[in-house]
């Protein structure tokens, strides 16, 4: 008999932190990706299915869609200031627009004193995490103590490579950069024993459980689910260390009620799945609970 994985009634803990959320006007084809046809790709919406799972704040990822730095910055900020503080702010960079794009970004971070994180995205960008030109953003997240989020495995974009978002290709960088946090996104998926190998050997990378569970509209979704729950487990005993170990959703790729099953039925100790859920995430981006 599988896990059972409906009728879950949510629980009102305001501790969580969802570690990985997407809410942007520079989605191209939202609608065609949204996991429920009448789902509010808006900044109420998103509050109120936090509000459903007792998720009190979140890590908004801007996307690497938008045409200008500028616009991560203005976008995540405008959002922020909507939810009242419980949408946190990133931005990204596209280092093969070339060095001055990279020192631009640089010179408008030094100005945003709230940003959380710098998200990358190879694989939907076509450079390596060891691009040399990434250096600069790795040394002002170890100034800033920034941690520095990669995009890992699959795209929806059928023109990336994801040749470049594997696992194996961070651990150049986590050696080369002690001082700054890594975050493995989707638990490298499809490549997730690489990333626990990654995350297990380097003490400064961390992962996601975003995107990992998809639609319960496919013919076969308890079974990718019981299946991804199982290679979930199987990566934290690999890694060793629940602690760094990150819920995320991908929302609105996935539903936070499914994100939050997926954790919430792991086989590990009920403190360690509520850390899981909020703590090592507000732990690593500087976030206290909400009083």
């Amino acid at each position: 008999m599988g896990r059972e994985i409906l009728g879950v009634v949510a629980r009102k803990d305001r501790r969580r932190f969802d570690a990985h959320l997407h809410l942007s006007q520079y989605w191209a084809n939202i609608p065609k990706n949204l996991y429920r046809p009448d789902l509010a790709f808006t900044v109420e919406g998103l509050l109120a299915e936090m509000d459903a799972q007792g998720i009190g704040e979140g890590l908004l990822l801007q996307l690497e869609t938008a045409p200008k730095v500028e616009d991560t910055l203005r976008e995540g900020e405008e959002m922020h200031r909507r939810s009242g503080g419980r949408l946190h702010r990133t931005s990204t960079v596209d280092p093969t627009r070339g060095r001055e794009e990279v020192a631009h970004a640089l010179e408008l971070w030094e100005g945003a004193p709230n940003l959380r994180a710098i998200k990358l995205y190879p694989g939907y960008r076509h450079f390596y995490p060891h691009d040399d030109r990434l250096g600069p953003v790795y040394d002002f997240a170890a100034r800033r103590k920034l941690p520095v989020l990669f995009h890992q495995g699959d795209t929806l974009d059928p023109n990336g490579l994801v040749k470049y978002a594997r696992p194996i290709e961070v651990d150049e960088v986590a050696v080369a950069h002690r001082d700054v946090k890594f975050v493995l996104c989707h638990l490298g998926n499809p490549w997730i024993p690489e990333a626990a190998e990654i995350v297990y050997k380097n003490d400064n990378v961390y992962t996601d459980t975003s995107g990992l569970v998809w639609s319960p509209q496919l013919p076969l979704y308890s079974r990718m689910f019981e299946q991804a729950q199982s290679a979930l487990e199987v990566a934290i005993d690999q890694i060793g260390d629940p602690s760094r170990v990150l819920y995320g959703s991908d929302w609105p790729l996935e539903s936070l009620d499914l994100a939050v099953r997926l954790v919430d039925g792991l086989d590990l100790p009920a403190a360690e799945r509520e850390k899981i859920l909020g703590a090592n995430a507000r732990k690593l981006f500087g976030i206290p609970a909400e009083r």
